[in-house]
């Protein structure tokens, strides 16, 4: 240590233990004219929420802590362990050559409030009010409110506030703040991002009210990604409050109003409990967020955010990036590309984005070496492509964007040929969620770049190909006639892969439908074997009127679809009355047999969280990657089959109902299974998605439990049994925190606890009374996945009706 550093360190030993110079403001709420803080000094609010001093931002990073060589005075959390900023005075004139005897913030006698440092002013009230002269009373103070917000005011109670924060607010909205603009002044009050995670300075997004209604919007280069209408300000409203009643830590606890007269136009929110700690927050990557603390976590749990995927602002991850919604982190660089500012990326800054590794072959644009690699399923650049008429060929497209040095890629969709010169920006992969493209983006690239089995010459290429060509037309004529000579069940191939077969094939192949596996309200289910020893299973259909109905329903549905975690429908036979349905076979039979029944073999835990993650992923596939939305109206553990490892394959869509992507509900009939049917069936309105969303809930407390979600438990004092609902008794263990008495005591304890309270939490959302209070089977498989978090459920009415 320095003679200089110890006497640094001396004076701030005789300081905190006598107290300040007489300069210097007592720890409190208020700075009286004349008076000053020193760097130590901090003034308190009243009921301790919010602290106001110097502060250096910092950040612990996967290498280490960060922190920031500058200054600033700013308002905080004081009670929080994860330090927040609520507001920053001197977001981008920071102190950076620090004296601690020669840096204040201090209120001048005519009212002015200033930073200095070295006789330097670094920041007033009065330049950003921007004002040339302040209101001078003949007393003023300096107060730091409850809500945390700065004021400059008068000692009497009828002075006027000369000076606000919550008139000039940094990246955060603080409740009894206003969101919105003066109609008389034009003024607005804008909210603007920082720049990073140790900068607090002048980001590039913003978030305003105006005449046009909310905008939030990136300003270099200037692009608005995301509005609001001033005519659908009830609309917000309602939205707003729907969501914050949604979320046990804020029903009640706030609420949202809106103002609109002659005079001023704003939104804000009011906190009915002082103890709640919550604030909005501009991210630094464009995305508004509500943030609540959560005592039970220790740390900030998000209750809202728009838009609702951080892909959505304007080149978020900046050029040569690919943006993933439900990927952490969500910025990526492009193949063959690197951070161009990895000291920005650590601090969450990633707008620079990433530059090529290798220079292009631009020598001679007619005979380039470069290649192009194909980005599947990605939402095309921003930035506005040259449209090339004349290419007619996807090669001519690909050729056209060799023959320019500033061409980066190309797409070829519908004969129609795009390419894009400079920067690619937004290039947002399919999340599900705000986006939901198929678009190809085929990136160019230096043949350095990609690896040496594509760097072969085109004489290479053609010779190979020829070769493959060749064999695979040999191997397709010998299974041809294998196919003719062993007439494979005089099978005709339709469109899609699905199999048309003869009645007596198919009689034959089940020893004239013999072995029975199972049955159910629209048949039974039989084991067959095929010629070529393929184990098949095959649905029998009765009733001409419903067995038609379930037979259409089945081949429209999942006839035309292939994901993992659906049953596989090989084909069908339709001979008169007789209707057939072909499937794979799956050797382990259906969950119910697993969970229900004495003697079968007991899942393991790790089985069984697979198997719900499984089955959510296939709800996922049907509600949001098919063409039309899919609803299977049926989840129970009957309709969800296991394969020979015990993946999970949904099955039975005899039920299903499409909705198109323009429309959000289906009026249908009323079908399902008592048990597992959501309150909306019995109440008639048009059912959504969400109705397959109650029914996995269901099924994800049986799969816990490993008993029926309504069985006897109890006996009276007659020794007569009576009957408990376990959803009630679920959710009331899971708000308790006794999970653990939940899982299937055959498990003899070997499960984890975490794994058992996420999948406890994610089934009490997905019973809830309300339709809008589920999850979608989307944000549903995040969670599972362990990407994202959902916060305590409430009891739902009709469960705690159950429960009294």
């Amino acid at each position: 240590m320095t003679p200089h550093q110890l006497y640094i360190f001396l004076g701030l030993l005789l300081f905190s233990l006598h107290g300040a110079p007489p300069c210097s403001a007592a720890v409190n709420d208020t700075l009286t004219a004349g008076e000053s803080l020193a760097v130590s000094d901090k003034l308190v609010s009243r009921n301790g929420k919010f602290t106001l001093g110097f502060f250096q931002p910092s950040f612990v990073t996967n290498s280490g802590n960060i922190t920031s060589p500058n200054w600033y005075v700013g308002i905080w959390f004081s009670n929080i362990s994860a330090f927040t900023t609520v507001w920053v005075a001197n977001r981008d004139n920071p102190v950076t050559d620090l004296q601690l005897n020669q840096t204040r913030l201090e209120l001048s006698k005519d009212g002015d409030l200033v930073i200095s440092s070295n006789a330097s002013i670094i920041w007033s009230s009065a330049t950003v009010a921007n004002t040339t002269t302040v209101t001078t009373m003949n007393t003023t103070s300096v107060i730091l409110a409850n809500n945390g917000n700065l004021m400059i005011i008068g000692s009497s109670p009828t002075s006027n506030v000369s000076w606000q924060s919550f008139d000039h607010p940094a990246d955060v909205m603080l409740p009894g703040a206003k969101f919105g603009w003066n109609k008389v002044t034009g003024a607005t009050i804008k909210y603007v991002s920082k720049k990073n995670l140790i900068d607090p300075g002048l980001g590039l997004y913003y978030f305003q009210l105006d005449n046009t209604g909310i905008v939030l919007a990136r300003s270099n280069p200037a692009k608005t990604y995301w509005s609001w209408s001033s005519q659908q300000s009830s609309k917000a409203i309602s939205l707003l409050n729907q969501m914050m009643s949604i979320n046990p830590q804020t029903r009640g606890r706030i609420n949202m109003t809106y103002v609109d007269n002659n005079e001023e136009e704003y939104y804000a929110y009011i906190l009915s409990d002082e103890s709640l700690y919550v604030y909005g927050v501009l991210d630094i990557s464009g995305q508004l967020i509500i943030n609540v603390w959560s005592q039970d976590t220790r740390s900030w749990q998000q209750v809202y955010t728009q838009p609702v995927s951080p892909c959505t602002a304007y080149a978020t991850c900046g050029p040569f990036t690919i943006c993933k919604g439900l990927a952490n982190p969500v910025c990526s660089c492009m193949e063959s590309f690197s951070q161009k500012s990895p000291q920005d990326w650590e601090v969450g800054n990633r707008t620079a984005g990433c530059f090529r590794n290798t220079p292009l072959d631009c020598g001679n644009t007619t005979s380039s070496t470069d290649v192009f690699q194909a980005i599947a399923r990605v939402q095309l650049p921003s930035n506005t492509p040259q449209s090339v008429d004349n290419a007619t060929t996807q090669s001519k497209c690909a050729q056209s964007c060799l023959s320019y040095c500033s061409c980066n890629a190309y797409s070829y969709e519908n004969n129609r040929c795009s390419i894009w010169h400079g920067d690619l920006l937004s290039v947002n992969s399919n999340d599900g969620i705000d986006n939901s493209s198929e678009d190809v983006l085929y990136l160019r690239l230096s043949t350095k770049d990609v690896p040496s089995s594509r760097k072969n010459n085109r004489k290479t290429i053609v010779g190979v190909i020829a070769a493959a060509c060749i064999v695979c037309f040999l191997v397709m004529l010998m299974l041809i006639l294998l196919i003719l000579k062993k007439k494979l069940l005089h099978a005709s191939q339709l469109g899609g892969g699905i199999v048309a077969f003869r009645y007596s094939d198919l009689r034959h192949a089940t020893k004239n439908f013999s072995e029975k596996l199972g049955g159910g309200g629209f048949g039974s289910v039989f084991k067959g074997v095929l010629s070529d020893s393929t184990i098949i299973a095959v649905k029998k259909l009765d009733g001409a009127r419903q067995g038609e109905k379930q037979f259409r329903a089945e081949v429209s549905s999942i006839g035309l679809i292939q994901h993992i975690n659906l049953v596989k429908l090989i084909g069908f036979c339709c001979k008169g009355d007789k209707r057939l349905l072909v499937y794979e076979h799956m050797e382990n039979g259906s969950l119910d047999a697993h969970l229900f029944q004495s003697k079968a073999t007991v899942l393991n835990w790790t089985t069984r969280y697979n198997l719900a993650t499984g089955v959510a992923r296939g709800l996922s596939y049907l509600h949001h990657s098919c063409k039309e939305y899919i609803i299977h109206c049926d989840i129970k553990p009957e309709n969800i089959l296991l394969d020979a490892l015990f993946t999970p394959k949904i099955a039975d869509f005899g039920m299903a109902a499409f909705v198109g992507r323009n429309f959000s509900r289906v009026l249908t009939t009323f079908r399902g299974t008592i048990g597992y049917l959501a309150p909306e069936w019995i109440s008639g309105v048009a059912i959504t998605p969400k109705v397959d969303v109650y029914s996995f809930g269901m099924v994800l407390l049986e799969i816990l439990s490993g008993k029926r979600n309504s069985h006897k438990v109890c006996t009276d004092d007659n020794n007569s049994n009576q009957v408990a609902f376990f959803p009630v008794t679920a959710i009331s263990k899971l708000l308790e925190g006794d999970v653990q008495s939940l899982v299937d005591p055959e498990l003899n304890g070997d499960f984890s606890l975490e794994e058992a309270e996420r999948l406890c939490k994610v089934a009490c959302w997905c019973i809830q009374d309300n339709e809008v209070n589920r999850p979608t089977m989307s944000e549903v498989v995040r969670v599972l996945e362990g990407l994202h978090n959902f916060d305590m459920p409430p009891m739902p009415r009709l469960l705690a009706a159950l429960a009294i």
